[in-house]
């Protein structure tokens, strides 16, 4: 994984900045930091998501289509477990689910939602969202989350480091013994560029996975048109998400926070145009398989690439 590589270069790179026979040191130093970040977030990261989104868990007589949909979807994924259903008092239409084992996992919507769209449309957003939880994206996206932030911790921790080192010489103490200077700066320019990077990847791989869960959501469904519809909704919002944050971003069936600038948009957004989205949804015709949408997205996107993991596409998926 480009990832892991990154973290291991930014630590071999800090390492050996610090002193030349510290490469070796500075990668264990980086997977502590992961690891201990990793631990926090596979124990604590669902409730913290729920408080930070202000998720109140739903009244089944209150929202009785809502928990029917999801139980209906839950059946047609084949999850072991019913996930729990949560709303959000935002008039922002929008959804995200969450749960590192289909086991423990949730389904969140919007008040907003839930009054915008009809019942074809909610079916195609829970599929969608029962979809992350099936494909395993919230473990995946989770340990890249992870993988971003030990990153950036890591570069911050360096280049204070260097900053306040500069400032204590300066002031007419004489420095530690350090390493190589030419590895310094290699440090120093891997420090900045290494969160550019591996942020841009984590984009990358988070509008990825977004695919792939229309795709499973119209496999579920066999009914593309109902989530088309929704995110065609989605795309005609005005309404900005009250709760959401960059960190939280990616877990929402559409971007809650409106990228601006249209050059940089696809680059720097963790979902995929709505409007590529919708298209390829409404050129899967009658074959909802993920052969089906691997066709569709070859034809909207023009791209050779196929967007649909080997492993899914096996006979009969």
């Amino acid at each position: 994984m480009l990832m892991g590589v990154i973290l291991v270069m930014l630590g071999y790179a800090i390492g050996m900045a610090i002193d030349p026979q510290a490469g070796l040191s500075g990668i264990v130093i980086a997977f502590v930091v992961y690891f201990i970040m990793l631990i926090v977030a596979f124990s604590s990261g669902q409730s913290i998501m729920l408080r930070m989104s202000n998720a109140k868990e739903a009244d089944r007589d209150e929202y009785p289509q809502l928990y029917n949909i999801v139980e209906e979807m839950r059946i047609s994924a084949g999850l072991p477990s019913t996930p729990k259903v949560y709303v959000i008092d935002d008039p922002a239409p929008n959804a995200f689910a969450s749960g590192i084992r289909p086991e423990k996992s949730v389904v969140a919507v919007t008040t907003g939602l839930l009054k915008l769209m009809n019942r074809d449309e909610l079916q195609g957003v829970v599929a969608h969202e029962v979809s992350h939880i099936l494909n395993r994206d919230i473990r995946y996206m989770t340990l890249a989350t992870v993988m971003v932030g030990t990153v950036a911790i890591l570069s911050h921790m360096f280049m204070r480091s260097m900053l306040y080192g500069a400032m204590y010489r300066g002031g007419g103490r004489q420095s530690n013994k350090r390493g190589n200077p030419l590895i310094l700066v290699i440090a120093i320019l891997f420090s900045i560029l290494a969160p550019i990077a591996i942020r841009l990847l984590y984009f990358s791989v988070s509008r990825k996975r977004e695919y792939l869960a229309d795709a499973s959501a119209a496999r579920l469904t066999r009914y593309p048109e109902g989530l088309a519809s929704a995110l065609e909704k989605l795309s005609g919002s005005t309404n900005d998400l009250k709760v959401a944050d960059k960190a939280m971003a990616p877990m929402y069936i559409a971007n809650p926070l409106k990228p601006k600038g249209q050059r940089l948009r696809n680059l720097s957004s963790t979902h995929p145009p709505l409007d590529e989205r919708i298209r390829i949804l409404r050129s899967m015709g009658q074959n909802h398989s993920y052969e089906g949408y691997q066709q569709a997205y070859a034809s909207v996107t023009k791209s050779s690439k196929g967007i649909i993991p080997g492993s899914a596409m096996k006979p009969g998926k």
